[in-house]
């Protein structure tokens, strides 16, 4: 096979599998490691990918920013990377802590994860987030208000000037993409205040993106990259990017392939 052809394979790979890795180039194109490796860097230098750090992700997928519309029946369909930072980040909650919990697959999975007999706070935009919470004995639930979108979520006026009024022990968010250059970004505006002053009104925000959000840039930027004390993220983002927000002064934190 001329490279040009595998160049067209790795890329129809992509666009049906959503990633490859280079181990998958070297099992299905009979190549070595260097010559893998070689490949995702041509192809990211045409602008055709994105690399990581153990293969690579289309570009137009992240760019793109698509909103997640995950709800708890989904959940078995998550990648283990979302599931490990989710974990991750409910290491880092304490007793009486006054937490927000996103809206999104993260916020589920950190939701589904919390121990047992933890004593904590927890403010949510989300009815899907707050039904689920209100089965927990030790969680007190604090309800943002609003109008709600069809996806159960409130971020309006009314919602951000309620967290205006709060305070939060650490702010859990996470959004279409991040970057070090564009920061935090997403593909509509109304989220735009919220996100925002839900950095106002916390005294720890922590970031979680998994690879797939990690060096892209969507439409709209909310704020700075180093708006973000604490970044979190999984074993295949590109150490470049990475470094990228460490120069920033974020910590960054690396979940662990659990495989």
């Amino acid at each position: 096979m001329y490279i040009e052809e595998r160049h067209r394979a790795i890329l129809e790979w992509l666009s049906q599998h959503g990633s490859i890795s280079n181990t998958d180039i070297q099992k299905n194109f009979d190549v070595s490691y260097d010559s893998a490796k070689r490949d995702l860097r041509i192809l990211e230098e045409k602008g055709l990918l994105k690399r990581t750090h153990g293969g690579a992700l289309p570009i137009r997928q992240i760019a793109a920013g698509r909103p997640e519309t995950m709800t708890f029946k989904d959940i078995p369909q998550v990648k283990p990377n979302y599931l490990q930072i989710a974990k991750e980040a409910v290491s880092l909650i304490q007793e009486n802590d006054v937490i927000y919990i996103p809206s999104t697959t993260l916020g589920l999975f950190m939701v589904k994860n919390l121990p047992e007999h933890l004593k904590i706070k927890v403010v949510t935009n989300s009815i899907l987030i707050a039904d689920e919470l209100r089965t927990l004995t030790d969680v007190s639930v604090i309800i943002l208000g609003g109008e709600m979108d069809n996806k159960g979520n409130c971020c309006d006026t009314i919602a951000v000037e309620t967290v205006k009024r709060l305070r939060l022990d650490k702010c859990f968010i996470t959004s279409a993409c991040i970057s070090a250059s564009f920061g935090l970004s997403i593909q509509s505006t109304p989220y735009i205040s919220f996100f925002n002053a839900l950095i106002d009104s916390s005294k720890l925000t922590i970031g979680l993106y998994p690879k797939e959000k990690i060096g892209f840039d969507s439409i709209v930027s909310i704020c700075p990259a180093n708006r973000l004390n604490t970044l979190i993220t999984d074993w295949d983002s590109s150490e470049q990017d990475l470094s990228l927000f460490d120069k920033l002064g974020i910590k960054v934190i690396v979940v662990d392939n659990p495989e």
